[in-house]
C-alpha cells in the first residue's frame, strides 16, 4: 500500500550559503497582542486586493494592507464571541458573486466564514469533531474550501451554501491529526493532505464531482445534503519519518516538511491500475536549520518560484524551488526576531515577506532594490 523510495534516486540537497540573489530588510514590525499568531496570508484570490493580508491568532482575525515604504494599515478586525477560541488558520475565498470572504478555524472546530464587505459572519460551518489545523481555498473555484482537522478527517465545503460536500476519512484515511491540506493548482479534482501519521495522502474527487456541482444549487437545509465519505486515497506516500505539518503542490510535484530541518520536493508516481500504490521520486531537499518543532509552515509566491519558511529562532529561509541544485535566495535575520515563526506569507511577486510569531508579532521584510 505504501509508496517506497527507489534506490539510486538520492535527492540533491541545497547549500546553506545564501546566493545574495535578493536582499531583504525589515521595514515594519507589529505587536498584535500577547497571544501567538499562527497564520498570515496574502490574498491571491482577487487581484484587486493583492496587497491585502490577514492574520489569525487568539480569537481574532485581522485584515491589513501592505502599503509603500513599509507601511501596514489595519483595515478590519473580527473578534470571535468565544474569548477562548484560538484561530490556527485563515484562508481568503470569495462568494459566487465575487465578494471577498475570509474563512477561519481553530481550537473550537467551527469554521467561520467572514464577509469582509460588512465584517459580519456570513456562515458558521459545523461538522468537525475537533480543532481545525488548516483551511485552503480552491483557486479555480474560490467558494470551495477544504479543512484539515485533529479529528483525523479532511472536509470539503461550499461556503456559499454552507454545505459539507465530502469527508475524506475512513478505512484509507489518516490515523492521527491532519495538519495540512492543499488543492492541486490545475487538476480541480485532486487534493493532498498530511499529518501526525507521518504520511502524505493524495485524494481524487473525480467520481464525486456531481456532489460538488449539486452543492451550488442545493436549496434544502445544508444538513439534509447527501454528504459523501471518500474512504480511500489514490496515493499514500511515506516520505517523512515524523509528523508532516505542511504540504503544497508545486505543479504535479509535492513540497512537504516534517520536523527534521528540511523541506523535501518529490514526485508521486502513481500506478494507474492499482490505486494507493506507486513510488516516490525524491527530487530535492532544502535545509532549514532549527526547524525541528511541529506547526511551522512554509509559503510560496503566486508563481511558486520560491518558498519562505521560518524556524524556532525567528529566522527565515527563502529557497528558490525550481533551480537544480536548490538555491538559497536569502536568509533573513534580525536581532529582535527571536520567537518561533509559525507561518510566512510571500507577496504575489515575492518582493514582500511577512512572518507571524509565537510572541504575537508580525514582521514585514521588503526586497532591497539593487543599486
Amino acid at each position: 500500500m505504501m509508496a517506497r523510495i527507489p534506490l539510486g534516486c538520492e535527492a540533491v540537497a541545497g547549500s546553506l550559503t545564501p546566493s545574495k540573489k535578493r536582499d531583504y530588510r525589515v521595514t515594519n514590525r507589529l505587536q498584535e497582542g500577547k497571544r501567538p499568531i499562527y497564520a498570515v496570508v496574502f490574498n491571491f484570490i482577487d487581484s484587486r486586493y493583492f496587497n491585502a493580508f490577514a492574520t489569525a491568532g487568539g480569537n481574532r482575525v485581522t485584515v491589513y494592507q501592505c502599503l509603500e515604504g513599509g507601511v501596514i494599515a489595519v483595515l478590519q478586525s473580527y473578534i470571535d464571541e468565544d474569548k477562548d477560541e484560538s484561530f490556527y488558520t485563515v484562508s481568503w475565498a470569495c462568494n459566487i458573486d465575487g465578494t471577498p470572504f475570509l474563512v477561519a478555524g481553530g481550537l473550537n472546530g467551527i469554521i467561520r466564514v467572514i464577509d469582509t464587505g460588512n465584517e459580519k459572519i456570513y456562515k458558521s460551518l459545523v461538522g468537525h469533531g475537533d480543532s481545525i489545523n488548516e483551511i485552503r481555498t480552491q483557486p479555480l473555484k474560490p467558494s470551495l474550501v477544504v479543512s484539515a482537522s485533529k479529528d483525523e478527517s479532511v472536509r470539503l465545503w461550499n461556503i456559499h451554501t454552507g454545505i459539507c460536500i465530502l469527508i475524506f476519512a475512513g478505512a484509507g484515511g489518516h490515523r492521527n491529526e491532519v495538519l495540512s491540506v492543499d488543492f492541486h493548482p490545475s487538476d480541480i479534482y485532486r487534493i493532498a493532505s498530511c499529518g501526525m501519521d507521518n504520511t502524505v495522502k493524495i485524494w481524487s474527487m473525480k467520481e464525486f464531482w456531481t456532489y460538488v456541482e449539486k452543492s451550488f444549487t442545493w436549496t434544502d437545509l445544508p444538513s439534509k445534503f447527501p454528504t459523501k465519505y471518500v474512504q480511500f486515497p489514490v496515493f499514500i506516500a511515506s516520505v517523512h519519518t515524523n509528523y508532516v505539518d505542511c504540504n503544497r503542490w508545486i505543479g504535479d510535484f509535492m513540497l512537504s516538511k516534517s520536523v527534521d530541518n528540511e523541506l523535501v520536493l518529490w514526485e508521486p508516481k502513481m500506478k494507474e491500475q492499482s490505486p494507493g500504490e506507486g513510488t516516490v521520486d525524491i527530487l530535492q531537499k532544502y535545509p532549514v536549520p532549527e526547524c525541528d518543532i511541529w506547526f511551522i509552515k512554509f509559503s510560496c509566491d503566486f508563481h511558486y518560484k520560491a518558498a519562505a519558511v521560518g524556524n524556532r529562532e525567528g529566522k527565515i529561509y527563502v529557497w528558490e524551488i525550481q533551480s537544480n541544485p536548490p538555491v538559497l535566495i536569502a536568509r533573513l535575520t534580525h536581532a529582535q526576531s527571536k520567537s518561533s515563526i509559525r507561518l510566512t506569507a510571500m507577496s504575489c511577486d515575492g518582493s514582500t515577506i511577512l512572518s507571524c510569531c509565537e510572541d504575537g508579532t508580525i514582521w514585514r521584510w521588503d526586497v532591497v532594490a539593487s543599486s
